[in-house]
């Protein structure tokens, strides 16, 4: 261990923890730590040992296993894909998959098109756009909430329910979390009973059917998996709009080539989710048995995380990691995971990021960071990284 240890989780590595994960990558890859909920446990730098943890089956996701379900990981919101272990996590991710094929995606490119021409229009003849409030968050939370079948309008409980569910990742604001989970409980209750009523052709609604069919869908399942989705949905695309506006904003040589190259949005997009991307840190994994990994001993029950924003760091791995090109070659990143778990909902985030962030580019050429960057606040939590607001002159 280090006689001078690494801040993690500190306002300032908020603001950039890339020089701390060089550090730990060079010296201390597979470092023990203690995390801002209290527990310690072990934090993974390095890409080669990313892509071997999260493939490892020897962790697992599923802490009730383990603990015989008497941890709030075994609440509501957790009886997902994303925390199960095989063979349920296919079963729950065979469910949703179908939603999100590919071609299902690019067949909701126009739609999407026009809910971020509409967003914009609401902001014509303003000189100032608060691009979080105004157009990051709606943008994502319109999309699903239609996918879904729940009322628009209600994207600001949304908000306030998944900032709450994000947030409290820390540990700071567990009594805040607590009623706004059992908020959001009973709102979906409330959906699920008017769907069984008058079910229709939404992703809620296949849900719902499916359980009846005998699916083997639980009621918690059917909790865990459409909380996953409203939060998971559009979590990523509000961070990775705000994240890309500001790289670019940050790389005025690189703006300025993607304004003259519309056609490297995609590659751009790729580069803005390896350069500082979406999601910080992995969700929860935990050692099954005792085991050996990279040289250290972790016991049963350890905690592991991935940072998959220093794996996409490593010098080893990315040709100048530290520079933002948004034309480079082929980028293997760990933005969205990888191995069973990796995001099932990619290919709805690439295509929001890259419809958002043209379409804005087009409407406002000129736009330019209001203020000091250094007065930008980086949301608190464990799991993603995006900014509370960036504020925007256009």
């Amino acid at each position: 261990m280090y006689s001078n240890e690494p801040k993690l989780f500190t306002e300032a590595f908020t603001k950039d923890p890339y020089p701390t994960y060089a550090r730990l990558r060079e010296t201390e890859p597979v470092y023990r730590t203690l995390f801002p909920d209290g527990q310690y446990g072990w934090l993974i730098t390095r890409y080669e040992d990313a892509i071997d943890a999260l493939k490892d089956l020897r962790f697992i996701k599923d802490f009730s296993k383990l603990a015989g379900g008497n941890m709030d990981h075994e609440g509501i919101f957790t009886h997902n894909m994303l925390f199960a272990d095989p063979p349920d996590h296919k079963r729950l991710r065979g469910l949703v998959q179908k939603a999100f094929t590919p071609k299902m995606i690019a067949g909701m490119r126009e739609r999407i098109q026009a809910i971020a021409d509409e967003l914009l229009d609401e902001t014509e003849g303003g000189d100032q756009l608060n691009l979080i409030d105004n157009f990051a968050f709606p943008l994502p939370i319109i999309v699903i909430s239609e996918m879904l079948g729940v009322p628009t309008e209600d994207r600001d409980k949304f908000r306030l329910w998944s900032n709450s569910l994000i947030e409290g990742s820390n540990g700071e604001h567990a009594a805040d979390m607590a009623l706004h989970m059992e908020e959001f409980v009973q709102y979906l209750g409330k959906r699920f009973a008017s769907v069984r009523e008058n079910p229709g052709q939404d992703l809620i609604s296949q849900l719902i059917m499916a359980e009846d069919e005998g699916d083997q869908l639980t009621e918690r399942e059917l909790y865990g998996v459409v909380s996953l989705l409203i939060i998971a949905g559009h979590e990523t695309t509000v961070n990775l709009i705000g994240n890309t506006v500001l790289s670019l904003l940050e790389h005025p040589d690189e703006l300025s080539r993607l304004q003259e190259n519309p056609e490297l949005i995609h590659t751009a997009i790729e580069e803005s989710l390896r350069f500082n991307g979406p999601v910080e840190f992995s969700t929860s994994r935990w050692a099954r048995e005792d085991l050996e990994f990279k040289g250290h001993t972790m016991k049963k029950g350890d905690l592991v995380i991935i940072a998959l924003n220093s794996a996409n760091h490593d010098r080893e791995q990315f040709d100048d990691p530290d520079v933002f090109d948004i034309a480079r070659e082929k980028s293997p990143h760990l933005a969205f995971g990888k191995g069973i778990h990796f995001c099932l909902g990619a290919p709805l985030a690439r295509l929001e990021g890259e419809i958002a962030i043209n379409t804005l580019l087009r409407r406002y050429p000129h736009m330019k960071l209001r203020g000091d960057k250094e007065e930008l606040e980086w949301r608190p939590g464990m799991v993603v990284r995006g900014l509370k607001e960036l504020p925007l002159s256009l």
